[in-house]
């Protein structure tokens, strides 16, 4: 089956493509393409296809993968609408709330205790008593 698709040229970090067909089944840089369509380069924007034979490619059965499908869509030699290249978002996942520590309790227990022991023994000092004066 064929393929429309980019083959990527040029330098590090410098983008561009070619537009080229070939078989769905090989690599595009292994170099074996039947026919060169037109370039592409990412960083100025419009790119450079020859219609007419895209076109013709398609008719005979040739599928454009999904960034040349947006290119030729922008370029208005398909219909339809774009096709979405990116992958999906993989859901996002909430957090659960981590129980809290139960250390602290078992601090006051223990003071609770202590209490408990002092006022059986008769040695707890009481406090004073505050009274809210009514205004």
């Amino acid at each position: 089956m064929l393929a429309i698709r980019l083959q990527r040229v040029g330098r590090k970090n410098d983008p561009s493509f070619r537009v080229i067909v070939a078989d769905s089944k090989l690599k595009p840089k292994t170099g074996n393409v039947i026919e060169v369509l037109g370039s592409y380069n990412a960083r100025m924007g419009k790119p450079i296809i020859n219609l007419d034979r895209a076109k013709h490619w398609m008719s005979v059965g040739a599928k454009a993968s999904g960034t040349v499908h947006n290119l030729l869509v922008d370029l208005k030699a398909v219909s339809g609408k774009k096709i979405n290249v990116l992958g999906k978002k993989t859901p996002i996942v909430k957090e659960v709330p981590k129980e809290e520590v139960k250390a602290p309790v078992v601090a006051e227990t223990t003071v609770v205790a202590e209490v408990a022991e002092e006022v059986v023994a008769g040695t707890v000092a009481e406090a004073p008593v505050e009274t809210l004066k009514a205004e």
